[in-house]
Order: C-alpha cells, then structure tokens, then sequence
C-alpha cells in the first residue's frame, strides 16, 4: 500500500499526505517532500504516544543530519493550553530553535493542534509536519492547518490557521488504539460521509465488520476518501468563509456536550451525539426522511458510538453552544443535511427547535 494525496491551498499544490502501512517510507518521503535543512527538528508527542513510537521515529529523523530532540506532555484533552505550549516554547529557546527549526507533531487531535499553534507562533512561524496516530486525527484534524488550544472552558478558542509541510500516515499504528478512540475517529469519518458522499456513507453499511475488525484495505478506502473530502473542502475555503463550516456537521452541540462532561466523553462520542440533533432538525425542515434519520443513528451504534447522554440538562447544553465561534450576529450558524451526502448552513432555528432536538439525545 503506497497511496498519496495532494492538498492544494489558494489554487496551488501544498503538500501531500501519504498513505503507508508502516514507518519505512518516512524518510524518503520527507527527503522528497522537504526541500529545506532544518539546523534542529523537536518530534512533539504525549505519554501515550511517546512510549509507543517515538524511539522508531526518532531513530528516523536522526538521519537527516538535524539536531533531534523531543518534548512529551501529559496525554490528555485538559493539557491542550496554554500553559502546555509555553512549556514547549521553553525547550525550543533552551535547544536553540531557529527559524530554520522544525517541528513534528507525533500524535492525535491534541499533539497535531497544539504542534501547529507552536509553529504557527514560535518566532513568528516555523515549519512543521503531521505524523497523526489515532483514526481521528488522520481524518480530520491533521488535514486541513486548523491549529490551537483550548482557552479555560472555551474549546479551540485560541488558535491560527497554518498549514503543515507534510502529513505521514502509518495506517498500523490504528491497531493499537482502544475501542473507545477508534469509535471517535468513526464519528468524524460517518460525519464526512453524511455531509459530502453518499457512496462512502453506503459503503460504510455494508462494510462495518471489516473496518471494525482494522483490516488495512478498509482503513486504506475509508482514510483516503476522508482525507479526499476535507481535502477538497479546505481548498475550496481554507479559512472558514463559507462551505468548510459544513464540516462542523455535528459539532455545534457537540463541543456542547464534550465541554459540559468535563470531557469523559470523547470528542467524536459526542460529534455522534451531536450529529443525532442535527439529523433530526434535517429531518424537520424535511430535507431527510424520518427513516433516513433513523439509518444515520442506527449506523452510530453499528459503530458503537454513543447517540444520548446523561446527566445534562437541554438548557444547559444550549448556554453552552452560544459560546461556539461560529456564532452570527447572535445566532448559531448552525450545518444541516440537504440530503445524505450534502450539507447546508442554516440560522434560523429558534431556542424552541434546537431544545427539541436536544431533548432527543438526553437519557
């Protein structure tokens, strides 16, 4: 399996993903990929990942004659601030990163956007690449140069748009995730569908036991086509002007949620959940079938991923999505289904219509 893809920015080629099944190619693709020398290359990760992957892929990047060190936080959505990154600037200044200084972000969502924010903001802008480990994050959150931190309770608040030099997935590296993790990363992969292709959404019913089961065919069709989606989406509207706002598909109510569990649950858990009252306002404005609706949910837990939560209240979840940044003039710019595969905005659903369909997923 040797797949690439490239991501145009403003009409011009950006860099590539490639799709591999282990950390063999990384250097040559780099050395392809990567016309400068770097004088110092700092590898980012956290616990979790650092004690599974990191000695290989330093041991790799030791041998394009940089400087190599590494920086490894506490896992953990609660260590992506501030704080974390200001202790990142400290070992790059201490190791004596220039501008001509790389970094690699060596993990899922939370390394690759606190990664980014670094490089976007260290001397006002260092390269860095993507080496996503989790399914989520090779989907979504690596493709794209959305970067950031979360700021006290407000997810993602802080951050820059910047694109990376390359992104490098090991489609392996998938085996080692938990049941819970791999469920997120299909919450954002079921969303992609829903919002832009009717034909992997079709796939991905037929084909469930074999992308639950890992085999590295299904991960290779579902990975790449969506990388292929968001890819093509970004290019279209790299800073969230118009249509990449369909790929918040879920995530309104679900940063919701996610914020007010204190983040027991995951982020795709909750997409999931989000993507329950998404389809059911879809379905009032009469742009799905109550069956279709139906399907979508049936397919979250085919999936096994959560689609109601407990111990909130409809009120409070609602308070809490107004805080989203994709608020227009006081109103929750809010993506919708125009059918199975194509998306839409809409902002004229009343405190009224987004309570019900709250009401829909609470226990």
């Amino acid at each position: 399996m040797a797949k690439d893809l490239t991501i145009n920015y403003e009409g011009t080629p950006c860099y590539q993903i490639h799709f591999r099944s282990n950390f063999e190619d990384l250097l040559t693709c780099f050395n392809t990929d990567i016309k400068s020398k770097y004088d110092n290359i700092c590898i980012v990760t956290d616990s979790n990942v650092a004690s599974l992957f990191l000695k290989e892929v330093l041991d790799i990047f030791k041998n394009t004659g940089s400087n190599v060190t590494s920086f490894s936080f506490p896992a953990g959505e609660e260590n992506k601030n501030l704080s974390t990154v200001n202790m990142l600037y400290e070992h790059l200044i201490l190791k004596k990163f220039t501008r001509n200084s790389l970094l690699v972000a060596l993990g899922g969502g939370v390394v690759g956007d606190l990664t980014g924010f670094a490089a976007a903001t260290f001397l006002r802008g260092i390269d860095f690449i993507q080496i996503p480990t989790t399914l989520l994050s090779q989907v979504d959150s690596s493709v794209g140069g959305k970067t950031g931190v979360d700021f006290n309770k407000y997810k993602n608040m802080v951050g820059a748009f910047y694109m990376p030099k390359m992104v490098y997935m090991n489609l392996s590296v998938l085996n080692h995730l938990d049941a819970d993790n791999f469920a997120c990363g299909m919450g954002e992969v079921i969303k992609s569908a829903l919002i832009a292709d009717k034909e992997l959404y079709d796939w991905l019913k037929v084909n469930s036991k074999s992308l639950s089961a890992r085999e590295t065919e299904a991960l290779e069709h579902t990975v790449y086509n969506c990388c292929k989606i968001k890819g093509h989406v970004v290019e279209i509207d790299p800073k969230e002007k118009g249509i990449r706002a369909y790929l918040n598909y879920g995530h309104t109510l679900g940063h919701a949620i996610e914020k007010l569990s204190n983040f027991n649950l995951g982020h795709g858990q909750c997409v999931a959940i989000g993507m329950v009252c998404a389809g059911f306002l879809s379905a009032k404005l009469g742009n799905i079938s109550r069956e279709e609706h139906e399907d979508i949910i049936n397919l979250l837990n085919e999936y096994n991923l959560p689609t109601s939560v407990s111990g909130l209240k409809a009120e409070d979840i609602l308070e809490a999505s107004k805080s989203d940044k994709k608020m227009v003039n006081n109103q929750i710019k809010f993506t919708i289904l125009k059918a199975i595969g194509e998306a839409g905005s809409y902002i004229d659903f009343s405190d009224e219509d987004l309570l019900e369909s709250i009401e829909q997923v609470l226990n």
